[in-house]
């Protein structure tokens, strides 16, 4: 086999990832749905899911298309006759993009709704299972979660490989990477918004149904009394599944592009070398995300096995390092047929594909390191939260205050985590020895991207973790809702907690890889800046000097924007969360047979409340997002543009750091009080209906638009403004 060959997996990897997603669909499906009573909740909810996404898929369709018409504009209009016939880019330029945005947006919308479509209809299906066996629930949760995963990376692969090829990119391998980018930003776009309405209604109706509930009423959580529950339960789907699905595809499709486009030099150098099959450096992402895809599929269908006795997290871990395990193979596998330079060895005296197999390397221990650092930090069993539920005994500040010091200190090891992996990955590179004309090293870049691309090799393993968190959150309330017996409820509180840890770890996963993703994006815009530069006769772009005024501005309203944005999305969760405790309590007081079951809730009404808001709420900061790098590369140029994407990735991952971890700590604080492992000084158990839960409540409630409005945001935030940057650097450059 040789790296033609090669290069054929990527088809049949994707259409295979979709197969065995429907597989794994039909077999989640077939199952038990349980008694009468949990089907009706479960059906509630998928109306109320199914309504929400649809209102908000034509807006955010709306609006795509509007920017899908401006983008082909502004790029068909800014590109001069001479650079237009170039051997580069065609005349139809700004059409291509246009398009090619549209195609992007599209498969980000289809990722979106499938992640929350196989999520309501799994959720009943393990709350059932969870009426028989512990590892039953955790199967039918994670298949669910994996038809999610697989049919989201699937669409990213053959998504980006299909536009690849439909602009000539069989026959132009260097062209066709520059004519892709509105494809990561139609992905960007869409997940943006997508994230946004979705994290403002799920966090707005479990704050407004958890403080009228909980707090004030003093109910269980999901009890069908409080009629804020079904928007709570709606908003796990489109927020943690939708949302996310999303979040995933943009960032595969981005990154994966962003990779391709610094092939594109290596390719320049291996053509002028005399390298076997030079196009290899430019397929590479796509055909090592099919080996992961393969490595997902094995690990799925053979290794999430366990013992009734046995912790959930060790089961789903279980699988994670089967997937990792067999990504190095693959890794390996690829890199010796791609990255051949002939005869050429490194300083050390290793073929140079060792090098880039040991960078690949980085990125899969980095993923790995940051599932468990996330795992540290919000996990019941470590210090951390141990820590915070402790400050629950004396009261909701000393709660708070441990919370956000927890938060602010996950800020050291994943600073640290991600300086290491793109020091080690970018010297790996290096040593490579890849010398362009100019003597430029480029293959410490092209070190950062393999890295980048071994991350992402786990991606459909790592989204399936994250579903399974929003499909057993839905089975807690299905059984608490229809009243199931206590055993079933035991489990489904069991694998809640566990959710809470997979869907903190994704996000963890989602930070480390939009910082790696953040550089390489950086790197394919200098890249880019610099081919129109060189086709215009104009000096390159070599550096970005902080001494300039214009970067330095550039810098400092990255870092507002960041801020602002987190502002933004956070208040519209509370404004939300202020209509729906007006509502609850509103029926509380006028219906009064609500608390002996006489009467029911107005579901329905609460549902609507949630979905207007959170509508209306998502279109401010998903406008500043999109119009500020815009509108900072028009007034101070390209230079600093580059400036404003450094210190936005560095403000945008730190704050998104401490916004996640800490409402994750806080969220399993709470669940580790109700747990009954909080106890006094006289080992006397501080659980439900005690002054330590009540504060742990309102923590958990303070951390809830953190971890699931503006921190996940921040993600695509970090890798939007990127892809706006490199579509947009034609206008920038002029």
């Amino acid at each position: 086999m040789d790296a033609s060959t090669l290069q054929l997996i990527i088809l049949p990897a994707g259409l295979a990832a979709i197969l065995f997603a429907l597989f794994l669909a039909r077999d989640v499906l077939r199952r038990d749905q349980g008694p009468q009573a949990m089907q009706d909740v479960a059906a509630t909810i998928f109306e109320g899911a199914v309504a929400f996404i649809r209102r908000q898929y034509v807006t955010i369709a709306i609006l795509a298309l509007v920017a899908a018409v401006v983008l082909g504009a502004i790029i068909a209009t800014v590109e001069t006759k001479d650079f237009a016939e170039t051997e580069y880019f065609g005349i139809d330029l700004g059409i291509r993009t246009g398009v090619a945005f549209l195609v992007g947006a599209a498969c980000s919308m289809a990722s979106g709704i499938i992640g929350m479509f196989i999520s309501v209809k799994a959720n009943v299906r393990t709350a059932s299972a969870a009426q028989r066996s512990l590892v039953e629930a955790v199967q039918v949760a994670m298949r669910g979660g994996a038809v999610s995963g697989f049919l989201v990376v699937a669409l990213s692969l053959l998504g980006v490989y299909g536009i690849f090829v439909l602009y000539g990119g069989l026959d132009h391998p260097a062209v066709a990477p520059f004519l892709i980018v509105g494809f990561g930003f139609g992905a960007s776009f869409v997940a943006l918004f997508a994230q946004l309405g979705g994290g403002i209604y799920t966090k707005a109706a479990d704050v407004g149904s958890d403080l009228v509930g909980k707090v004030e009423a003093g109910i269980p959580e999901d009890d069908p009394r409080n009629a804020g529950v079904i928007a709570d339960l709606v908003g796990d789907n489109v927020g943690d599944c939708a949302g996310r699905g999303a979040d995933l595809f943009e960032s595969t499709a981005a990154e994966n592009i962003g990779a391709m486009i610094l092939g594109v030099s290596v390719y320049a150098i291996a053509l002028k070398s005399g390298w076997p099959n030079p196009a290899a450096w430019i397929f590479f992402p796509l055909v090592v995300r099919a080996f992961g895809l393969f490595a997902t599929i094995i690990s799925v269908a053979f290794f999430i096995r366990g013992r009734e006795d046995e912790n959930p997290m060790n089961i789903l871990n279980r699988g994670y390092w089967a997937t990792t395990a067999l990504s190095v193979v693959g890794l390996a596998i690829t890199t010796n047929l791609m990255m051949s330079t002939g005869s050429q060895t490194g300083p050390d005296g290793f073929p140079t594909w060792v090098y880039f197999f040991l960078a690949g390397l980085v990125g899969l221990a980095t993923s790995v390191v940051f599932v468990y650092i996330t795992q540290y930090y919000t996990a019941g069993g470590f210090r951390p939260v141990r820590e915070i539920a402790e400050a629950s005994k004396t009261g909701p500040a000393t709660n708070i205050i441990a919370g956000v010091a927890v938060g602010f200190e996950t800020t050291a090891v994943t600073a640290i985590s991600i300086c290491i992996a793109l020091f080690v990955s970018h010297w790996l590179g290096a040593r490579a020895g890849i010398v362009n004309a100019d003597g430029v090293n480029v293959g410490g870049i092209f070190g950062t991207a393999v890295a980048t691309m071994g991350m992402l090799m786990t991606t459909a393993y790592i989204l399936a973790m994250d579903t399974f968190g929003p499909i057993t959150d839905n089975a807690g309330g299905i059984a608490e809702f229809s009243r199931a017996d206590a055993g079933a409820r035991t489990i489904t509180d069991r694998l809640d907690a566990v959710g809470n840890t997979t869907k903190a770890l994704t996000k963890g996963y989602a930070i480390a890889s939009a910082s790696l993703a953040a550089f390489i994006l950086f790197a394919a815009y200098i890249d880019k800046v610099n081919l129109i530069l060189r086709v215009q006769g104009r000096p390159l772009m070599e550096s970005v000097d902080l001494r300039n005024v214009n970067v330095f501005i550039a810098a400092f309203v990255a870092a507002m924007l960041v801020y602002l944005f987190s502002s933004l999305a956070i208040r519209a969760v509370g404004t939300t969360a202020q209509a729906i405790i007006v509502e609850v309590r509103r029926q509380f007081r006028e219906m009064p047979g609500i608390m002996d079951y006489t009467q029911r809730p107005d579901y329905a009404r609460v549902v609507d409340i949630t979905t207007s808001a959170a509508l209306r709420q998502m279109i401010l900061p998903g406008v500043l997002a999109v119009g500020t790098p815009v509108v900072v590369g028009l007034l101070l140029g390209y230079e600093a543009v580059a400036g404003f994407l450094m210190i936005g990735t560095i403000s945008g991952v730190l704050l998104a750091t401490v916004l996640n971890n800490s409402g994750g700590a806080w969220d399993n604080a709470k669940k580790f009080i109700e747990s009954g492992q909080l106890k006094d000084a006289t080992g006397k158990v501080l659980g439900k209906k005690t002054e330590p839960h009540a504060a742990a409540v309102v923590g958990d409630t303070v951390g809830d638009p953190f971890k699931d409005t503006a921190g996940p945001s921040l993600h695509v935030l970090v890798k939007l403004i990127a892809t706006i940057a490199l579509v947009l650097a034609p206008l920038f450059v002029r």
